[in-house]
């Protein structure tokens, strides 16, 4: 069996509110093997953008563990925790509201490289252009924007800026949130493509966050569906298109276009009112959007239980 790089095991985020805890991200584990990617998707709210930056520590976890290369990353000090950011990396979803408008592309780069001291010691500036140069010309960046700023360039050139900045302490685990979401069709295929590219070239592990489930299909291994904090069924991104058995998973994928002329599909409508996701009931938090709704849903909140080889899901009708 192949490496499990990263390992995430009963994690969870709570936000104090007024009226009481939010569970953000509720008892989700999962693990992804090297050179792998994980997709998580969910509609907005559901917690996977918390989860990413939980695992990477961006967010501070509730509780919970995240091994990183088998380390506890959630017991590191500061120093060692700096020491594992070179290994840990986020490409944000707006490439605008992501990068300092008073900094050039120049300087967006080279930041992460003096930050981490990636260039021996006693390196010149000229030394420290060309890495930057290298790495513009890694993810498709002309020579010559290297001193333009972001609001010079288009959304597809910024994100790119941001993977470059990522890729410049040569991690080995990004995640990618939503990174495509604010880009034109044909801007999103050159992104995609890239990143694609980059994983074979380098080996590196992603966790891929979106709602786009045709994205999601393409780009990764294995797929976390997740829904108000909860992990609703998991496995890999072949099955899950082929067998969903989650009844929120079902409505999800017959949301998705088919591109073919004439393609008749139906679509599953979701009716009655969300869950609360602060101090939420023990039961199952999609039972008032669910077609198949039956008592058992009320007793208690269901585990993710295996039901095919790597395939897991979280209902009450489809494990009993």
């Amino acid at each position: 069996m192949a490496e499990n790089y990263i390992e995430v095991r009963n994690l969870k985020k709570y936000f104090s509110t007024k009226v009481g805890l939010l569970h953000a991200v509720d008892d989700v584990s999962f693990s992804i093997e090297a050179g792998k990617t994980l997709g998580i998707v969910g509609e907005s709210g559901c917690g996977k953008t918390t989860l990413g930056r939980c695992a990477i520590r961006l967010v501070e976890p509730t509780s919970g563990e995240v091994l990183f290369s088998g380390k506890n990353i959630l017991k590191m000090g500061r120093r060692d925790l700096n020491k594992a950011r070179k290994d840990m990396q986020i490409v944000f979803q707006d490439p605008f509201s992501s990068l300092n408008p008073r900094r050039t592309v120049f300087d967006t780069i080279s930041a992460p490289l003096k930050h981490h001291h990636i260039l021996p010691a006693g390196s010149s500036k000229a030394d420290l252009e060309r890495k930057v140069l290298e790495l513009m010309e890694t993810v498709g960046l002309a020579e010559r924007l290297i001193n333009t700023y972001p609001h010079e360039l288009d959304g597809g050139r910024r994100q790119r800026i941001g993977i470059a900045r990522a890729l410049a302490v040569e991690p080995k685990f990004i995640v990618c949130d939503e990174p495509v979401s604010a880009l034109d069709v044909s801007i999103q295929a050159q992104i995609l493509n890239l990143l694609k590219d980059l994983q074979r070239k380098r080996g590196l592990t992603f966790i891929f966050i979106t709602h786009d489930l045709a994205v999601v299909n393409y780009f990764s291994n294995d797929i976390i569906v997740m829904y108000l904090g909860q992990a609703v069924e998991k496995a890999p991104s072949k099955e899950l298109f082929k067998n969903p058995l989650h009844p929120y998973t079902k409505a999800l994928l017959s949301a998705v276009l088919v591109p073919k002329a004439g393609a008749n599909k139906e679509r599953i409508q979701l009716r009655g009112e969300l869950s609360s996701p602060i101090n939420p009931k023990d039961e199952c938090r999609f039972a008032k959007r669910c077609n198949y709704y039956c008592d058992e849903c009320n007793k208690g909140t269901p585990p993710l239980v295996e039901v095919a080889p790597n395939h897991f899901v979280a209902c009450h009708c489809v494990t009993q």
